[in-house]
């Protein structure tokens, strides 16, 4: 398997680290690095159950030979280590609720065009679902994807929770935790190159972008998904909580 080599000497150095961490907090099982496309920028696209999932999405992306740039809050890349950490990897940030997003979506699409992998948590912020499974994404995905017409790789991960819980603050290291990691076929978006980008061709986008997700989660997890998809537009009192997810009434 090939690994990445980026040219920047933070970006090796944080690599360096952040892998030997990762090795000795989790044991992976990772499948389908044959539908990550060899020539080429990808979009790759995953579920976010927990922070701790940006570290396994990039450190299965990396170890696959591609050098991922992952669209983050721009808050974070003030803060005093992350913020350097960031930069130092060249991700890209994102501002959220404002009109300035359209530069982060830009950024990523030239980025995408230099070849490079642009890595997305569709969702936007970790998933509300009670029991983790992906929620409704936002459009900013699709977006870029329609721009850029390259592929969309679908990502499903799981097990990262068990180390650090969603808006957890202690790690769980010990012993070694399983997470496993599947990437599947490109996500088929051909057909809607040449429509009007309109709020349904955009959701039609991310309803099948979720779907491949949602699929590979549901084989990962050996359980059913739910048939109807969290939709944080309808709980809104969701949007501030950090500690405590009630059941709710699923449609």
């Amino acid at each position: 398997m090939p690994i990445a080599r980026p040219s920047s000497r933070a970006f090796r150095a944080i690599a360096w680290l952040v892998r030997r961490l990762m090795f000795a907090m989790v044991r992976y099982e990772w499948r389908g690095g044959e539908n990550l496309p060899r020539t080429g920028g990808f979009i790759a696209a995953a579920n976010h159950a927990t922070e701790l999932d940006a570290l396994t999405f990039a450190h299965y992306l990396f170890d696959h030979g591609y050098e991922p740039r992952i669209l983050a809050k721009r808050s974070l890349f003030t803060a005093p280590v992350l913020g350097w950490v960031l930069r130092a990897t060249r991700m890209i940030p994102v501002d959220r609720g404002s009109a300035a997003a359209a530069r982060s979506i830009q950024a990523a699409s030239d980025q995408l065009g230099d070849g490079a992998c642009v890595a997305i948590f569709p969702e936007g912020t970790i998933t509300r679902d009670p029991d983790l499974w992906p929620m409704e994404a936002k459009t900013g995905l699709a977006r870029i994807a329609l721009a850029s017409r390259l592929p969309v790789v679908p990502i499903a991960q799981w097990g990262a929770h068990e180390v650090l819980g969603r808006y957890g603050r202690v790690l769980k290291p010990f012993p070694r935790k399983r997470v496993q990691v599947v990437a599947g076929p490109p996500v088929d978006l051909s057909d809607l190159y040449d429509r009007p980008l309109d709020s349904a061709t955009l959701r039609e986008v991310m309803n099948r972008v979720m779907d491949a997700i949602t699929e590979l989660l549901s084989e990962l997890r050996g359980e059913p998904a739910p048939a109807a998809r969290f939709d944080l537009r309808k709980h809104p009192e969701y949007e501030a909580r950090k500690s405590h997810y009630p059941p709710v009434e699923r449609p």
